[in-house]
């Protein structure tokens, strides 16, 4: 159903070729990806990128720290459209007033800086930026990983905050020119088979390996065309979890009429590759021969048809059972007693967000349950419209009352399921979500503390065929149902009545609207000549997700205010850290005000090192840290409690590396193989870090100082930092580096 290609191609008439009358050099700018990122990119250098964007998208969990950071730095107007939309911190009874709080202050800067101010419930951010921000060649950023809108012809990319603060202060987005990968589809699925089984085949097949990591997926193939438009961006969305950097995909007349059916006709633009575009890998999908997918905790990649599963479900669910008791042993875990009656048994359903709330995936849902029911038992199906537009569509032509009479439940526009802030599951329940993933806790659990939920994604069909038997698991392809594809009418009346769109007009008379728990950035000062930090915490784990480095759910309330989110941080995964980098910020504290502990000194004395230039900080060592989320938080809370740096064999993913960097976070990286034989309490001593940065040194020297009183040299690396990205180093963070320019 999916073949990866580790050798370059060239795309010929629609067909693959080894060989053209092009060179590697020549084709690789016939590729859409090439275009539209050298059409953006004011760099001399068409290997490495300088990127403005047309436009930029955050939600209520991001935007106020970005908006924080770009005011001190200087900012006195938003120069590109910028949508706040109110799609995650929806849920205002939490915290008491401090949602509610962030809603204001959004709506206040919109006005302020001249923004878009899309309402609480009124959509999801991603379905906002595709309705009203895509356009054919266009580049969009997002404060989101799923920023993905490559099926309507726009290059797109999530980011940490601090990169959109940048194109605020009319900076760029500095990153090498990528590999780009080409997705080549053919044929169509069959009945039964959604775009969330395409996305998980193909997350299942490149997560692993790295296959595509920081790569630019193009689609081509004949087989684009029998997708609808919503089939296309749901699996659009969907690669971000192959770690790939951005998405882009052929055009043709069913994006055209999109764009008209929204007002926009002018956005459309016939898009493809050149015959001779080269690629340097290339992946095959036969759409005809996807299965309905199930992906089992904790990853979109633990993934089985759902036939395969059935089969063997016995053995796949011990296998989770026994992973999950690994990584959570306060936890009681059964999924095993799943297993009854000759099927396997789900207690939840949800379909929703940028992934499965679109106006395809619910009317088929629909059309399986017309006339049918979920039954009165365990098993709940919560359905969430991705905007107010779409939801008002699907109650046009009926979808909504089959879904209603059916006894699902119908739910407005919000992200919550998607990180934990809504419909979290009972203790040791499995919850079916046609939404973007399954990491551990980010359903809102807390295995930590005992509390365990399994989570699978499946499409939306096939949870609409589950629910039509009660809950019993069953793949869409084997059910009775006859598809009742309904054109949808776009009605731009919601958006009209209640979005505020200030762009191009600011009213800088405007007064921020600040409430209690929205507080400024700490000062964080400069790279020292030396640095020694402690490890306070050190993962083993295959890779580490920015959901355990700062949980999702209800530490969401507290985004605005970075002194007491940093409490959370890796509070789900290893809930000593908090206390162990506050005990390194107040030595360091100590240490500045001149009065260094007889314990600082005396390590200190053991490194060799002067207490008076060498700073002294907390670390965080994990073999591939930061997969998931592009939330800014993941870094600047271990900032915000003295963390200056992270140590690792690889970044799982580029928009993590630049956060670290972002807030004067030193990126380490090991050679693959080399040992790390250091535990939480010991410390790293590097000598010269300064000078090292200062003139583009790669390779640096250190010594892990062990709490048992040996040592051992290591070399550590930093490497591809831009001119830029040493500077936001050496200053301490980003917005130092832009205050030091005001000067």
């Amino acid at each position: 159903m999916i073949t990866l290609h580790d050798t370059g191609v060239f795309l010929e008439a629609g067909r693959l070729s080894p060989v053209s009358a092009r060179t590697p050099e020549e084709g690789r700018k016939g590729t859409m990806a090439w275009k539209i990122l050298q059409a953006h990119s004011v760099s001399p250098d068409p290997a490495q990128l300088q990127v403005r964007f047309d436009a930029m998208v955050s939600h209520d969990i991001t935007y106020v720290g970005i908006i924080q950071q770009a005011r001190a730095s200087g900012m006195k107007e938003f120069p590109l459209p910028y949508a706040l939309t109110n799609c995650h911190n929806s849920l205002c009874a939490v915290g008491g007033t401090i949602n509610e709080d962030d809603h204001v202050f959004g709506l206040s800067a919109a006005k302020k800086y001249g923004g878009i101010y899309v309402p609480a419930n009124m959509s999801v951010i991603h379905s906002y930026a595709r309705e009203m921000l895509a356009g054919c060649g266009k580049m969009i950023l997002g404060s989101d990983s799923h920023t993905r809108y490559g099926a309507l012809g726009t290059m797109a990319v999530g980011e940490g905050g601090p990169e959109l603060a940048k194109q605020l202060l009319k900076n760029t987005w500095d990153v090498p020119y990528p590999k780009v990968v080409l997705v080549h589809l053919k044929n169509a699925p069959r009945r039964g088979v959604g775009p969330h089984d395409v996305a998980i085949a193909l997350v299942k097949a490149t997560f692993e390996s790295g296959f595509v990591n920081n790569c630019v997926l193009e689609f081509a193939g004949e087989g684009i065309s029998s997708l609808p438009i919503d089939f296309r961006n749901a699996i659009d969305c969907m690669t971000t979890e192959t770690t790939c950097l951005s998405s882009i995909w052929c055009t043709d007349e069913t994006v055209r009429a999109w764009y008209e059916l929204h007002g926009r006709g002018g956005e459309y633009k016939a898009m493809s590759p050149e015959d001779g575009a080269y690629y340097d890998k290339y992946i095959e999908i036969d759409l005809a021969k996807v299965e309905p997918m199930i992906a089992l905790p904790f990853h979109p990649s633990n993934a089985y048809t759902i036939r395969e599963f059935l089969e063997n479900a016995e053995e796949i669910l011990a296998g989770v059972e026994a992973d999950a008791q690994k990584r959570f042993p306060k936890a009681k875990v059964h999924l095993t007693n799943k297993i009854r009656d000759g099927g396997v048994w789900a207690d939840q359903g949800v379909i929703a967000g940028c992934a499965g709330g679109l106006f395809d995936n619910i009317d088929e849902a629909a059309a399986i349950l017309k006339g049918r029911d979920c039954g009165n038992g365990a098993f709940v199906l919560d359905v969430y419209p991705t905007s107010v537009p779409v939801g008002l569509a699907l109650s046009d032509i009926g979808a909504s009352a089959a879904l209603l009479r059916a006894g699902a439940v119908l739910k407005p526009s919000f992200c919550g399921p998607c990180f934990g802030a809504g419909d979290v599951p009972a203790n040791n329940a499995l919850s079916l979500r046609h939404t973007t993933r399954n990491f551990p806790n980010r359903e809102g659990s807390k295995p930590g503390e005992g509390q365990f939920a399994g989570v699978c994604l499946m499409d939306a069909r096939s949870i609409a065929a589950t629910a039509a038997n009660g809950g019993r698991i069953t793949p869409a392809d084997t059910f009775d149902y006859t598809p009742e594809h309904h054109a949808y009418h776009y009605d731009p009346a919601p958006y009209a009545h209640r979005v505020y769109n200030g762009f191009g007009k600011p009213q800088s008379q405007t007064e921020l609207v600040m409430g209690p728990n929205i507080t400024d950035w700490p000062a964080m000062p400069a790279l020292s000549d030396n640095l020694l930090v402690e490890l306070a915490a050190v993962l083993r784990d295959p890779v580490t997700t920015t959901d355990e480095l700062i949980p999702s759910g209800e530490t969401s309330s507290y985004r605005s205010n970075p002194l007491r989110l940093a409490e959370f941080t890796l509070s789900r995964r290893e809930p000593a850290y908090v206390g162990r980098a506050k005990a390194c910020a107040a030595e360091e504290a100590a240490r500045r005000a001149g009065k260094p502990s007889e314990k600082l000194l005396s390590l200190m004395k053991r490194a060799g090192a002067d207490a008076e230039n060498t700073q002294f900080g907390s670390a965080v060592f994990a073999n591939r840290p930061g997969d998931g989320s592009a939330r800014e938080q993941a870094a600047s809370c271990q900032k915000v409690l003295g963390g200056m740096a992270n140590i690792c064999y690889g970044f799982a993913t580029k928009r993590y590396r630049s956060n670290c960097i972002n807030w004067g976070m030193l990126p380490f990286t090991l050679d693959e193989g080399t040992p790390f034989e250091a535990e939480s309490g010991d410390c790293v001593y590097v000598p010269n870090i300064r000078t090292a940065v200062e003139q583009g040194r790669e390779d640096i020297p250190a010594v892990i100082l062990r709490a048992d009183g040996s040592e051992t040299p290591l070399t550590l690396h930093v490497r591809g930092l831009t001119d830029d990205e040493r500077e936001i180093l050496l200053r301490g963070c980003l917005m130092n580096y832009y205050a030091a320019k005001l000067l």
